[in-house]
């Protein structure tokens, strides 16, 4: 009897099935995961970031007080805290505002003495770092191309002079002119004028017991102008003696400048 051919097995097509649902099941496993991780607790989150935050700034806390001990050889108990420790800069501070009071009393006091002569604006008083400023319009003091001080001048001075005695601050007088020309026997050039009105202040105050080392008198002729020279009114304005009070701290600098230019 013949032998029956075993029938041929069918090849399974539908066998890369398994292969793939295997692939998406740990595909999606994988972003169930990752999801997992980057959803943090923010209560956790504010806790860990609060935890980092204080390491930090106990560890810089540290280093301060390790690097301000080898300065300051002496701690206070308990607190380590460096005795001195921002003491002078408190002290700085406090001078600096005891100074800013002083020139702002002076300029309330020269006011107060001048004051029908600044609500005229013959008078003008400004403070600024360089300390503070009485401008006095020329023709209060002189007559026109004159550098000798007016009878009625010289009451106005005297007060001034009177408030400058109560301080120590360096005084500066400026003498100031327009540009038109002037040539005479005794002032060649706006210049020489400007110098010797600056100088008759200075004489004045000397006289009125100024003491005559923290004064300084100086000449700009028509080379500072605070108005125009096209106009009367402006010219006018640029006739001036500048009476400025300097704060100790500018002159201080001001000297350096000297000591660095004579170098």
């Amino acid at each position: 009897m013949a032998r029956k051919k075993p029938e041929e097995e069918h090849e399974n097509l539908e066998r890369w099935l398994v292969s793939y649902a295997d692939f998406i099941t740990l595909l999606f496993a994988f972003f169930v995961v990752m999801y997992a991780l980057s959803s943090l607790n923010e209560g956790k989150y504010r806790v860990m970031a609060d935890s980092i935050v204080q390491a930090f700034q106990d560890n810089q806390q540290t280093d301060k007080m390790i690097h301000l001990g080898k300065k300051y050889s002496e701690i206070l108990d308990g607190k380590g805290q460096p005795i001195g420790v921002g003491q002078p800069k408190r002290e700085e501070e406090a001078k600096k505002a005891a100074v800013r009071e002083k020139m702002k009393n002076i300029a309330s006091n020269v006011m107060e003495a001048m004051a029908p002569l600044v609500r005229s604006g013959q008078v003008k008083v400004t403070q600024s770092s360089k300390g503070v400023t009485l401008e006095i319009n020329a023709s209060v003091l002189f007559s026109s191309g004159d550098a000798r001080l007016q009878p009625g001048s010289l009451q106005l001075l005297a007060v001034v002079a009177k408030e400058l005695s109560k301080i120590d601050n360096p005084i500066q007088v400026e003498g100031h002119t327009d540009n038109i020309p002037i040539k005479s026997d005794f002032f060649p050039s706006n210049w020489e004028l400007s110098s010797a009105r600056a100088g008759s202040v200075v004489r004045l105050f000397v006289e009125q017991g100024v003491a005559p080392g923290r004064l300084e008198a100086i000449g700009f002729a028509d080379n500072k102008p605070i108005d125009t020279n096209v106009t009367a009114e402006g010219r006018a304005r640029n006739r001036r003696v500048n009476v400025m009070i300097l704060d100790s701290k500018a002159t201080d600098a001001r000297e350096i400048d000297k000591l660095e230019v004579s170098g």
